[in-house]
């Protein structure tokens, strides 16, 4: 990465955090306190993420769906470079 000012991961660092589980659904919010109809269709992601010490911690949040659709994409091109290794 050319001109990026953030630090790339040493291949000898030691991982300090493991995903332990990746889960996902598909939801629709169909209607809120200020809006009747919604129809805003979006993606929940829940995490399980051990550390060194064995501590396991449960993370989660919402993407839109083409935040999804870029997280997807971006997996993908790490799967790819991880497959060269």
């Amino acid at each position: 990465m050319e001109g990026s000012s953030e630090p790339l991961l040493d291949a000898k660092a030691e991982v300090a955090n493991q995903l332990l589980d990746f889960q996902w659904k598909l939801g629709m919010a169909v209607s809120s306190d200020s809006c009747r109809s919604l129809k805003y269709p979006y993606v929940a992601v829940m995490l399980k993420v051990g550390d060194r010490s064995g501590q396991v911690k449960n993370k989660s949040f919402e993407m839109t769906i083409p935040q999804f659709q870029n997280f997807y994409r971006q997996f993908k091109e790490i799967a790819a470079i991880i497959e060269t290794v």
